[in-house]
């Protein structure tokens, strides 16, 4: 009777994360579809100017963002019994933290806009950073549903949101308003999701509060906040050196290379890591079924990503030129390298993952102390060299971090870097292979609209007769989970 109890529960786990996953894919994939369509109208109406203004406005919000958000919404969900009080002192802490910070950007966004050389960036830092104030209340609402895997209010909430601040954006963008069109874009945005999730989560904060309890939580959470800092303020590290020595024109063209890749990566690979943490926590004792939760991880979140980042450098070009318009063609470069980049975000993330599961955040913040030393060296060494030696030195600094990240778990969960390249290498090969073909497309003497079609409808024809023959594990594991779903 255990024994079919405890299978029981195994296989409701399964179903569980296999559910999530699909909602969570829907979420990302249908909002990624929206913004991807909504951004190429945006582009068509504003600059490369205007768009590198707000990018770097963005960079200083990002890094304030992280103090209110980060570490307390991961202990959240890796805690086991959180209850009431630890979910309404974080709450309140939270807010505290989003004045805090919101003040702090006030006060010196003249002195930021003087260190840029562009006195125009005050009143849209100043009014951008509003955001901070509904991000505070997303983070315990995020908490809340990752912790319940009730993935599908995300959808609901993103889908939602992202209409209607596109609608925000592109009336403005219309109308001449610049910086501001996309400033308006991004409150609207994230006003709008965190209302939607008011009314479709059902928890609310109490009048509770417990020092001892945010003492607890700050215990683990520090070292994932700091963590993420680092991480973030050397994610834009480039765009703030990019920024200060170039101009708006060459940080916007910059950053949108980085964009459409990294938007893919984030919403594909993201999906699998918020739904795989609630899912390793559970089950945080029992290190051989977290490194077999962990393997499925890398091998899954690769077998998506890697076509669509080969396919995406591969097209480039031609879907530059036809969607964004000749006027950020300049961009292309810089997509490419990026796409090579994030092709292996999934030996990242999942070995990340597991190690905050696991509660080893003190090893998390240690990878990224490490890491971030890498990234100091290799921009000493590419600045003087020009920007596209900066694109090139941030792709082989990249390739470099998959190894500083998956060494914990040879020890943690005996995961080792031959298992963990062989879990990447059929999703890596097929990938490559089928990157190249669609590449050799563009030679053909056909319209830009053409060749472009041509080229993703043949991309996928390979990759996916590639994955047949090849007996891929993982396609024949996303084909499972459909029918699942599906019944």
């Amino acid at each position: 009777m255990e024994k079919e109890n405890n299978a029981s529960g195994a296989e409701i786990t399964k179903r569980k994360v296999a559910g999530s996953l699909m909602w969570k894919f829907l979420e990302r994939g249908g909002t990624q579809g929206v913004q991807f369509v909504l951004s190429i109208i945006l582009a068509r109406l504003v600059s490369p100017t205007d768009y590198g203004a707000v990018a770097l406005i963005l960079i200083f919000i990002q890094l304030a963002a992280v103090f209110v958000q980060s570490g307390f919404s991961t202990a959240l969900i890796q805690k086991r019994e959180a209850d009431e009080t630890d979910f309404s002192s974080v709450f309140y802490l939270t807010l505290l933290v989003a004045g805090l910070c919101y003040g702090l950007l006030f006060f010196t966004a003249p002195l930021i806009a003087g260190f840029f050389r562009q006195e125009g960036l005050v009143a849209p830092l100043r009014v951008l950073s509003l955001i901070l104030f509904p991000g505070a209340v997303n983070s315990i609402q995020n908490s809340v549903v990752s912790r319940t895997m009730q993935f599908k209010r995300f959808f609901y909430s993103s889908m939602g949101s992202t209409l209607s601040s596109g609608a925000v954006g592109i009336v403005l963008a219309y109308k001449g308003f610049g910086v501001w069109a996309l400033v308006w874009q991004q409150i609207a945005g994230n006003i709008i999701f965190c209302l939607i999730l008011w009314f479709t989560v059902e928890w609310r904060p109490r009048l509770l509060f417990s020092f001892v309890r945010v003492k607890t939580l700050f215990s683990f959470g520090w070292k994932l906040l700091c963590s993420s800092l680092l991480d973030t303020f050397f994610k834009n590290i480039y765009g703030l050196a990019v920024g200060r020595i170039y101009d708006n024109r060459q940080l916007g063209f910059f950053n949108r290379g980085q964009q459409f890749p990294q938007t893919i990566s984030t919403n594909l690979d993201g999906s699998i890591q918020s739904v795989m943490l609630p899912a390793l926590s559970s089950c945080n004792d029992d290190r051989k079924a977290v490194k077999r939760m962990t393997r499925r991880s890398v091998s899954v979140s690769a077998f998506f990503l890697m076509p669509c980042m080969f396919g995406l450098a591969a097209v480039s070009e031609p879907l530059v030129r036809l969607i964004l318009t000749d006027k950020w063609v300049g961009c292309v470069p810089f997509l490419r390298l990026a796409c090579i980049s994030y092709a292996f975000y999934p030996i990242h993330t999942a070995n990340l993952t597991a190690i905050n599961a696991v509660g080893r955040s003190d090893i998390f913040l240690k990878l990224e102390i490490i890491k971030k030393v890498m990234t100091v060296v290799n921009l000493l060494i590419t600045i003087p060299l020009g920007i596209m030696a900066m694109a090139v030195g941030q792709v082989i600094s990249g390739f470099i971090c998959t190894f500083v990240n998956a060494y914990p778990n040879k020890k943690l969960l005996d995961y080792s870097y031959a298992e963990q390249w062989k879990d990447l290498l059929p999703a890596f090969l097929l990938s490559f292979f089928m990157g190249v073909l669609v590449y050799f497309v563009s030679f053909l003497d056909l319209a830009t609209w053409v060749i472009l079609i041509l080229q993703i409808l043949f991309g996928i024809a390979v990759y996916v007769a590639g994955s047949k023959i090849m007996n891929i594990e993982a396609f024949g594991y996303v084909l499972e989970n459909i029918k699942r779903f599906r019944q």
